[in-house]
């Protein structure tokens, strides 16, 4: 089976003014499955996960009544406020959809970069854990210290970083987000997605350009845990489904030591299928 591990649905009517403004014209606008399934069809892609893209409990009610009209949505990962004193009983709640499989606090949006790190999180972190619940890390190269203690406090969470930390592809740089990746990648619970990698390479949208950061996350992650995701319709700033869908095969393939036809079926839906305990 093949999954797109992180795509996202959003109305513009119920965000107010959040982001993303009307300049993003390629974005700025609905986004529902029937905008999507077209893509996802010609890529192959039997099943996808959902992945909220506003912090409220709302968002997450309306991305399950969607994932529940739409057979090809096996999974959403919603949003809950993990430092809310209520946090445990929000997720047990949603927990009980059988199509919520995660959750992510929109950790880049926050000026404390070790907020995930505060003991006040813990509490909703454990009933994560006690639901098999993922937790999906937004994160930025900054912020990662933080996730780390925040990993290595709840061994039992199974954690994926989404667009790889968003490392600074189109400056050249690689340290210190490689360096802090390889702590992460040393907890075994610890996953990373492989996208959002485009809309962070500026004009060096290329396989060039993105190889030494596929590399760095091939060797530190392995073939068991590395997941592919278009992040969709975000992906629209920088190209489109197709285009990503065929660039990520191409690198894949150029990495060192190259990975077997069971290797790609894992990055391209096996992985995110385990990861997420999807029903297929």
């Amino acid at each position: 089976m093949k999954v797109d591990a992180h795509q996202h649905f959003w109305r513009l009517a119920d965000r107010q003014g959040a982001w993303p403004p009307p300049e993003l014209a390629a974005i700025y606008r609905d986004f529902v499955p029937a905008d999507l399934d077209d893509a996802r069809r010609a890529a192959g892609i039997e099943a996808t996960v959902l992945v909220q893209s506003m912090p409220t409990v709302a968002d997450t009610q309306w991305m399950l009544a969607v994932a529940d009209a739409t057979p090809w949505v096996r999974g959403v990962v919603g949003w809950v406020d993990f430092k809310a004193p209520d946090a445990p009983a929000q997720i047990e709640q949603l927990a009980r959809h059988p199509k919520l499989k995660g959750l992510r606090p929109m950790l880049q949006d926050l000026p404390d970069d070790d907020w995930i790190a505060d003991p006040a999180t813990s509490p909703a972190a454990e009933a994560m854990a006690r639901h098999g619940l993922v937790f999906d890390a937004l994160v930025l190269p900054r912020q990662l210290p933080g996730l780390l203690s925040f990993a290595r406090r709840h061994p039992q969470l199974r954690l994926v970083i989404d667009h790889a930390a968003k490392p600074h592809i189109a400056r050249g740089e690689i340290e210190p987000w490689r360096a802090d990746m390889a702590q992460l990648a040393a907890l075994p619970q610890v996953h990373c997605k492989l996208s959002g990698l485009l809309t962070e390479a500026g004009e060096r949208r290329d396989a060039a350009a993105l190889r030494p950061y596929v590399q760095a996350l091939w060797q530190l992650f392995g073939p068991q845990r590395l997941v592919w995701g278009s992040d969709w319709p975000v992906l629209r700033l920088a190209g489109d489904y197709a285009g990503w869908w065929r660039l990520a095969h191409d690198l894949l393939t150029s990495l060192d030591p190259a990975p077997t036809a069971l290797d790609r079926d894992a990055v391209f839906g096996g992985n995110a299928a385990q990861l997420y305990r999807l029903t297929l």
